[in-house]
């Protein structure tokens, strides 16, 4: 039999007993931390900065993208009349004005309101800036028909393919000629070919009069580049759209 257990003192690692508070509990009581009450008739210390503080530009958040808001118009590309500031000197150019050269801002200024125009500042980075008298809804309105055509030929050329064979009927070309109607009129390039495969190549001069004959159906909606062309097996003309008036 084992005899009763006694206590240790090393088992409880020498650690000191908890005192008891007023109402029997071993519970620590709380610190309570006082903080120093600063004299208010001091006055506050300044924070000195190493380095100034970004502008107010930098500080604000910038804000994404609004759709819903219309883009800049074209208007403020330009500064017209009295917008024209810090400004001696001007040089005119264009058919409104006598002669071409440098002019006060001040007379220019006078020949547009004498023409009942607008004097248009055109190049403001320029040494005097250039200017033109003319009327400015006029002349937003060519720069944007201008801009237009610049970019519908920057667009890139489409071309759609159209295959035949030395015997191909009638019927056949038909078919495919309204299919290359639609092409022109959309803007597209038509490429028409005529595949020749074996003994066909001995045939060549029936796939060209069936090319010439199927760019004679589209003489009203496209202009033929050139004339039949052969490569290896394959012969070939390109129709290119008539410009719409």
């Amino acid at each position: 039999m084992q005899g009763p257990k006694h206590n240790n003192p090393q088992d409880s690692n020498n650690k000191p007993p908890v005192p008891k508070t007023g109402d029997g509990s071993t519970t620590p009581p709380r610190k309570i931390i006082t903080r120093p009450v600063r004299d208010e008739s001091k006055p506050r210390e300044e924070v000195k900065r190493d380095t100034p503080p970004p502008p107010l530009q930098q500080q604000q958040r910038q804000l994404p993208y609004n759709r819903f808001q219309p883009p800049p118009s074209e208007k403020d590309n330009y500064r017209i009349n009295d917008e024209i500031r810090g400004v001696k000197e001007v040089r005119l150019i264009g058919d409104n004005v006598p002669e071409e050269g440098i002019y006060s801002f001040n007379i220019a200024l006078e020949m547009a309101e004498e023409r009942g125009l607008d004097l248009v500042e055109i190049a403001r980075n320029a040494t005097p800036p250039v200017c033109r008298i003319i009327d400015y809804t006029k002349f937003l309105y060519d720069k944007k028909r201008r801009d237009k055509e610049i970019k519908q030929k920057a667009q890139k050329t489409i071309i759609k393919e159209i295959r035949f064979t030395p015997e191909t009927d009638d019927h056949d070309i038909e078919f495919k000629t309204k299919h290359a109607e639609r092409f022109l009129e959309e803007g597209a390039k038509v490429k028409a070919y005529v595949s020749f495969k074996g003994r066909g190549i001995l045939f060549k001069d029936r796939g060209e009069l069936l090319l010439l004959k199927f760019a004679d159906k589209l003489k009203e909606h496209g202009s033929l580049e050139q004339l039949p062309k052969l490569e290896g097996k394959r012969m070939f003309i390109f129709i290119t759209p008539k410009k719409k008036k």
